[in-house]
């Protein structure tokens, strides 16, 4: 998959999306406007920024966004451009990441799925959301039980699953596993609502999701919190 190409579609959706109501609240991040969205989405490009070009994790900061909408939009598109720019390296480039590989590589993948969930958040706050591209949402979901889900066990966010529960994106041919032993259940739906349940944005009980097996243990496993 060609990261670079997926997080620059995902970053022109959601700075379109900035053409819209800056004020709707966003539904699922607490508090947040569309305007707080584009803050926080802003700050992470220029955070990878440092930590691809000064090797560190240090000096996330949301309060230097200006406010004024149209100062927002060009610091957004600012922020955007210099985060292609700072991956458009070779992907083994040591960089400082917060899970391995310690490469650019990372930040290429983890970005591309950042932006895909937010620009989402943005679009459903906005009334109007683009389909995501099942390959790029599967690979969300790969990456939340890669990474994510063990990051938030091992920090003691989570606990681990007691049993194992199957997860199988309908549209893109793709299973995974999630938990000890043979799964107990299975979790079936396409790629874009399976990332959308993992990441807290649709129910796990969602009609478009279908269920089979043991459906209260599959629950438990997926209980997490998978994702921060």
């Amino acid at each position: 998959m060609d990261y670079l190409v997926a997080l620059r579609r995902e970053l022109d959706l959601l700075g379109a999306a900035l053409d819209g109501d800056l004020t709707a609240p966003v539904e699922h991040c607490g508090s947040w406007t569309v305007a707080d969205l584009a803050v926080h989405v802003g700050a992470g490009n220029l955070w990878v920024v440092t930590a691809v070009r000064e090797k560190h994790g240090r000096d996330y900061d949301e309060g230097a966004a200006p406010r004024d909408p149209a100062a927002l939009r060009a610091w957004f598109a600012g922020s955007s451009e210099a985060l292609i720019e700072a991956l458009s390296v070779d992907p083994d480039t040591e960089a400082w990441t917060f899970a391995v590989p310690h490469t650019v590589a990372f930040w290429h993948r983890r970005r591309a799925q950042e932006t895909l969930v937010h620009r989402w958040d943005a679009e459903h706050a906005l009334g109007a959301v683009t389909p995501f591209d099942p390959e790029l949402a599967a690979d969300g979901v790969a990456e939340v039980f890669e990474i994510m889900a063990p990051r938030m066990i091992s920090r003691g966010a989570a606990t681990a699953p007691a049993r194992a529960v199957r997860i199988t994106a309908t549209d893109a041919a793709s299973s995974w596993t999630f938990g000890p032993g043979e799964p107990v259940a299975e979790l079936r739906g396409t790629a874009q609502d399976l990332l959308l349940t993992l990441w807290g944005r649709l129910p796990r009980e969602a009609g478009s999701l279908s269920w089979t097996g043991d459906r209260e243990a599959g629950l438990a496993a997926l209980a997490g919190p998978l994702v921060p």
